[in-house]
This record gives C-alpha cells, structure tokens and sequence, in this order.
C-alpha cells in the first residue's frame, strides 16, 4: 500500500469511501484535507446523489433538494468554508399552503415546528384543524408535560399531546412532503431535537414548539443557493479534485469488508479489484442491503419529482403561495407536493423571463417506473390545476421533465447498521436522517472521529 505522509511527518492512512452522494463527498473531502489518501468510489456515472441539476426549458434548475435547514447553522457555515456563502438566499415570505378534501385549501400556520401549532387558539390554525379539533387539541395538550415526552415518533407524540385532526390536517401533510415518510416512522429526537424536554419543562406541546423557535436563529426556517443547491454538490466535486482524492465512476462494490472492497465495473467483461484501506465509510442508502451482501429490511420506494416549465400570466400572483402540501385523502390530487419554484425563489423568477417552473413530487405506486413521461406530464398538469386553483393548458407547457429518486425508511425503521462488517462506519440519510444539514453534520462527526483514532 503505497503511503502519504503528513506535513506533521506522521503516516498518513489510506480511505475508501462507497458512495458519492452529499454524505460521502464530505467525509472524503475532510478526511483529503488531513492528508487521508483517499479513494471514492460511485456506482453511477455522477457525483452529488440527490443533490444535481438538469435543463428544463433550458433552465439550470435542481433536480433534487432545492433548499437546506437554517438549524443549527450547520449547512451555512460549510457554505462559507465553501466560498458560497456570498450565494445563501431565502425563499419568498409568503409561505405554502396544505391542501384538503375537495378543492379545501388553507395557508399553513405561521407558528408551528413540523406542523405542530405553537398557538391553538391562531385564526391560521383553527382554519385548518377545525373548531372542533383544535378545543380537542388543548384539551389533550392541558395534561402535564410528562403525559407523551416518552413518545419517540413524532406521530405518536402529536397522537398523544394534541390528537388526530392535528396531526392529520397539518403534521402528517407536512412531514410527507418534507421527510418521504409517515410521522410514527420519523424520530422526534432527529428531527426536532430538544422538544420533548421543552415539553416537561414547559408544560405543554403547544408551548414547547414556541420555545424551541425562539432558540432557533431569526429569519427562515430555509435557505437556498442561488443558482441551486447543485452548486454545493459542484464546489464538494472540485474540492476532491484540489485535494487529489481518486474518484472511481461506474464502480460497483460487489464484496465490503473490514478493510478492503471487491469492484466490479459497468462492462460484464470486467475483472473484480480488490482495493485495500485503513478506513473503510459506506455512504450509500437504500443500495446498502446489495453492498452488504444481502437484500435490504425493506424495498425502498420510488419518489418521482414532475417537473413543468410553462406560460401563464395568472400564476404571477403565486395564488398558492410558495406552493402546496397535500394531505392523505385529499380529492381529485394525486401528488403529495407542489413547489412553485419561480414564486419561492426571486433569483429563479429572474432566470425564467415570464415563464414559471411548477415541481410535482409523486409517491409510489401511485407513479411508478412504468409510467410513460407522457402520462406523467398529463397527470402533473392536472394536479397543478387542483392545487393552484386554475385550468392549465397544456399548450402553455413548453418542456417538462422527470427525476426519480430511491425513498428509503429512517435507520430507526430498518436497523441500518445492524449488518456492518467490523471497522466499516455508515454514513447518509439512512442513519442521520433526511435533509443536507442532518446529513452534512453527521457525516462530519464521523470524519473527525475517524481522524481522532
């Protein structure tokens, strides 16, 4: 194995890292920077995973994650390493909307976490729960603080604490749109982390979401890139390339071991390489069960993101503001989300000339990889004109197009990490949770402790 040396003098270790999604381009950029010789390789013929561009009416536009959580502080301060910090923008005020039963349509409270309303008696609130279930609401939310904090899903803590008409009216919508999964099967701790403490402290949920607000930064909750979150995944690509980590593409892992990957390549013809390593990081999701040598818990779904570029003088008003969440069971609509993009970011309206750019995202089976992008356009621009409120014309949109992504269950769902061979550490949403600053965190404690050792 041939050795790097430090400018300490110290022998520097060699590292392989599995996957090149956001996860896996961090920790092989922190560990090059302390002079790890390392190698990533990717099974696709891209790096950045869910975070990527394509054209669409001749618009750069993102083809994945199109914003990152201000939490924490976490994903700006890598910005600014990156030199991007000078191109954090905030979306447009006017926030989204949730979408219900037939045509039903409501702005979404200005004073929730997740959904979860800071205020049961606000008129945004009673508007879309409804009379009846906000009373209920503060009748359960009137017990002690204890009453649910052992609740570790945030559906089950919302159950408890406030009931079913608010967490299917405002969390279930919202956490569907945001986290791809159902609120029982998302952690409270990864995903609001502090709330169940400010629940006992406080007293009340209602009063724990108002509290852990008031400790977050001022201003958005999100923030985006001009240009798009792509030109993160870019920066992360020409930082490998600075830092001369050796880039593999179209390289399949076929053994993970302790110390060493078995690839294969795209051609059939291609030898097995065995490429050995002191550390060994997985950054894949749903594909992981296949890396590990057997099949995952449970087969990821297929989340299919419809996008449409079109003409219409009536959508400059942004009628639904920065866009829609739709509940389960909502009528005549078959996505569960509609971002409209040109109303969301100033910077994009700019770009688009008059044109507007509507992002649908679909679930499966309700679309799946069977679905012709003809049938798809069709459907996408149907549900626009739910949604928004207005017909659509067909003969407005001038492109459309489509990008599938893998929707695997949290860690918590699937036991993740339960089948890691020794001495291989596992980073990415599976196991920090869905969103760039989860994700971007974790994946830079994992790079520190492996330097540490």
């Amino acid at each position: 194995m041939t050795e790097t040396t430090r400018s300490s003098g110290a022998v520097a270790q060699r590292a392989l890292v599995v996957g090149g999604g956001v996860a896996g381009l961090v920790v092989a950029r922190d560990l090059a920077a302390a002079g790890v010789a390392v190698t990533l390789v990717e099974a696709s013929d891209r790096l950045g995973g869910e975070v990527g561009r394509h054209v669409v009416g001749g618009l750069p536009l993102d083809a994945g994650a199109e914003s990152f959580a201000t939490r924490g502080g976490t994903v700006q301060t890598y910005l600014d390493e990156l030199g991007l910090g000078g191109d954090v923008v905030l979306p447009d005020p006017r926030g989204a909307w949730v979408q219900h039963g037939a045509g039903e349509a409501f702005p979404l409270p200005r004073t929730g976490l997740l959904g979860i309303p800071g205020d049961l008696t606000a008129d945004d609130v009673v508007a879309v729960v409804g009379a009846a279930g906000t009373a209920e609401a503060a009748r359960l939310d009137a017990a002690p603080g204890e009453v649910g904090a052992d609740e570790t899903s945030v559906g089950g803590l919302v159950r408890v604490r406030m009931g079913d008409a608010v967490l299917d009216r405002l969390v279930t919508p919202i956490i569907g749109g945001v986290h791809s999964v159902h609120p029982d099967l998302l952690s409270v701790d990864r995903v609001a982390p502090g709330l169940r403490p400010a629940l006992r402290r406080e007293g009340s949920l209602a009063a724990a979401v108002l509290s852990v607000r008031a400790l977050a930064p001022a201003g958005s909750a999100v923030a985006g890139l001009r240009g798009g979150m792509a030109s993160l995944a870019e920066a992360l690509v020409a930082e490998l390339d600075r830092l001369g980590v050796e880039v593999r593409l179209g390289a399949h892992v076929a053994v993970l071991d302790a110390g060493s990957v078995t690839l294969t390549g795209d051609a059939p013809a291609t030898s097995p390489e065995r490429l050995e390593a002191d550390i060994v990081v997985l950054a894949v999701g749903d594909g992981a069960g296949r890396v590990l040598g057997g099949r995952p818990a449970h087969a990821a779904g297929l989340i299919t993101l419809a996008t449409l570029v079109l003409r219409d003088e009536r959508l400059d008003a942004a009628p639904r503001g920065t866009g829609v969440l739709v509940a389960p069971g909502a009528d005549g609509v078959r996505a569960k989300a509609l971002t409209h993009a040109t109303a969301k970011w100033p910077w994009l309206a700019e770009r688009a000339g008059g044109r507007h750019v509507l992002r649908l995202s679909y679930d499966s089976p309700v679309v799946t990889a069977a679905t012709t992008d003809d049938e798809l356009r069709s459907t996408a621009l149907a549900d626009a004109s739910v949604l928004l409120g207005m017909s659509l014309d067909p003969a407005t949109v001038e492109d459309a197009a489509r990008v599938e992504w893998s929707a695997p269950l949290p860690q918590e769902a699937v036991g993740a990490s339960s089948s890691l061979p020794d001495g291989v550490v596992r980073v990415g949403g599976a196991v920090a949770g869905r969103g760039l600053a989860a994700v971007i965190a974790h994946a830079r404690r994992v790079a520190s402790d492996l330097l540490a050792r």
